[in-house]
């Protein structure tokens, strides 16, 4: 059996030999990469092999279709266009509204939540137990209290610290919760855990990043954003400057049969199945998640506080019986829950058939055949972009064919993984050669670092977190998925792509009149090669030669690192 001793002599003994490892790589990559997957697996082997639970016991639920009664659902029909308007001739027309704002974005899910008469389904890459997360979950007990059923579905990853507030969730009637691809180790930090389950890696690896919200099958949420402080503006060292789309109509349907794909999948597990050796029982599980909850104030931004695009609180517009939608064309994509699987569009009934191999999976598909139709504009932003093959190619062809490619990401200075960063980088050259423009985030030297000056995130640093893409100021892309191969070959996302000028013009708009003069602009230094970055301020065109705010040390840690790991994993 092992202690927390003997772990944290196995963590001791383990960090210095990565890093000599890794110094090694710079000269002998190949050589260096073998022994490091060498040395974690001794590492594993000598810490034991955990295993998963044989013989789980999963009742299989599906989402409700005879809702049509609810208030929600009422609410969304009247949202939807007029029976006698030329969009609801059209097939399989949406509602859509974008979600700029962190705290609309935060209050959209709140307000859903508490109007729900029926059912309540969440799935995320994480639920963090910050003030965001703890909320959150308390508007889940308190929906399932009032005879909602309410199914949670959380990446593994990241909840080993949350089983106190996922257990409290999990021990009232009427909520289930499961976690998706379980480590086979729940005890320790991330480190450890990840560690410790190296002997299944090729399964540890493809994690659940889907973001969805749906409230009785009549209003869904779906997006970039995950569940913590960071997301909504509540963080005062860091907060992300995301999207979110809200839907109604045909589209949540097809976002319901995704989320009971994963949620009757063979890699979503009951928490209690995977817990129970140290979950507590149902009375003090509730008594302590109580306690966990209480005291939380519900932050509303004002009803007269328009977003970054002109419009009020979705809270406020739930209370008057009709929602502020765009009538669109909506397209829903989703990953398979299954590795070796990816599943077609999901138009009601989630289609899977099996991948072509090293076919990446159906989300970063349709964005690449959506990048090959474009003829005057491509405009992608991504927080990590590490392109493959056929992404350059899908861009080039853009390019080509005589449409502005231009490609926006964080810088170095406001990213939070300098490794994929160091992947990205790679490839500035060609894709500038390519005639793509390449801008990166500036940390914020204004005081708004989000889409909007009303926004509460003033005061801390802006990092990209947005996954879209507009193409011809008509189609949009807007999900979970980065531009990066971990995303295409590893993880599984869920997007949307949209077709509608109104909306793709306003977001298009958005980027270039909000993000991009805070961006520098990356271009190659004329006659000497080389790269250089631009920017303005205080009405003069600034310019440097090297990766901005960054010494020496930095760059050589993360461009050591990155000689090690394979792009398929940034």
């Amino acid at each position: 059996m092992n202690t927390p001793q003997s772990l944290a002599a196995l963590r001791a003994a383990w960090e210095p030999l990565a890093c000599r490892l890794c110094i090694l790589a710079l000269h002998h990559v190949a050589l260096a990469r073998w022994l490091c997957a060498a040395a974690m697996l001794a590492v594993s082997l000598l810490a034991g092999c955990a295993a998963l639970p044989n013989e789980v016991p999963r009742v299989a639920s599906h989402a409700r279709t005879d809702l049509g009664d609810s208030p929600l659902a009422r609410i969304a029909a009247a949202s939807l266009p007029a029976a006698d308007s030329a969009m609801s001739a059209m097939p399989d027309v949406s509602g859509v509204r974008l979600l700029p704002g962190g705290d609309q974005a935060f209050d959209a899910r709140i307000a859903l939540a508490q109007a729900a008469q029926h059912t309540l389904d969440a799935q995320y890459y994480v639920v963090a137990p910050d003030s965001a997360g703890r909320q959150f979950l308390r508007e889940l007990r308190d929906a399932a209290q009032r005879g909602v059923r309410v199914r949670l579905l959380v990446d593994d990853l990241y909840t080993g610290g949350d089983d106190e507030m996922l257990a409290g969730l999990a021990a009232h009637a009427n909520v289930e919760v499961r976690v998706f691809n379980p480590l086979p180790v729940r005890s320790g930090g991330l480190r450890t855990r990840v560690l410790l389950s190296l002997h299944e890696i090729g399964r540890v690896n493809r994690r659940m990043h889907n973001k969805l919200f749906i409230a009785d099958n009549s209003f869904a949420i779906t997006g970039g954003r995950n569940i913590a402080d960071e997301y909504f503006g509540r963080s005062k060292p860091a907060n992300f400057i995301d999207m979110d789309a809200l839907l109604a109509g045909p589209a949540v349907h097809a976002l319901s049969a995704s989320f009971d794909a994963f949620w009757n999948g063979p890699l979503s597990y009951p928490f209690e199945a995977i817990a129970a050796d140290s979950a507590p029982a149902a009375a003090p599980a509730r008594e302590r998640f109580a306690a966990l909850v209480r005291d939380l104030a519900r932050f509303m931004p004002p009803a007269d506080e328009p977003d970054a695009l002109g419009r009020g609180p979705v809270g406020a517009q739930l209370a008057q019986g009709r929602v502020a939608l765009v009538p669109a064309q909506v397209r829903v994509v989703a990953d398979a829950a299954v590795p070796g699987r990816f599943a077609d569009d999901a138009g009601g009934n989630v289609e899977e058939a099996a991948a072509p191999q090293g076919r990446e999976g159906a989300v970063m598909a349709a964005n690449l055949d959506l990048f090959r139709t474009a003829r005057s504009e491509v405009l992608v932003v991504s927080p990590y972009f590490v392109p493959m093959p056929r992404m350059i190619e899908a861009l080039s062809h853009a390019s080509h064919e005589g449409a502005r490619v231009s490609l926006m990401t964080n810088s170095l200075a406001t990213t939070d993984e300098p490794l994929v960063h160091y992947g990205y980088a790679r490839y500035r050259s060609a894709l500038l050669q390519m005639g793509a423009m390449l801008y990166e985030l500036m940390p914020a030297s204004e005081a708004h670092p989000a889409w909007s000056d009303t926004e509460s995130s003033r005061g801390s640093l802006g990092r990209l977190h947005a996954k879209l893409a507009v193409v011809d100021r008509r189609w949009f892309y807007v999900g979970s998925m980065n531009m990066d191969r971990r995303s295409a070959h590893c993880n599984t996302e869920l997007g949307l792509i949209v077709d509608s000028p109104a909306l793709a013009g306003e977001l298009a708009d958005l980027i270039q009149r909000v993000r991009m003069p805070a961006s520098f602009t990356v271009s190659e230094v004329p006659l000497r090669g080389g790269l250089q970055w631009s920017f303005l301020r205080d009405g003069r065109r600034w310019v440097l030669n090297r990766e901005p705010e960054s010494n020496w040390a930095q760059r050589l840690r993360w461009s050591v690192l990155s000689l090690v790991v394979d792009e398929d994993f940034l």
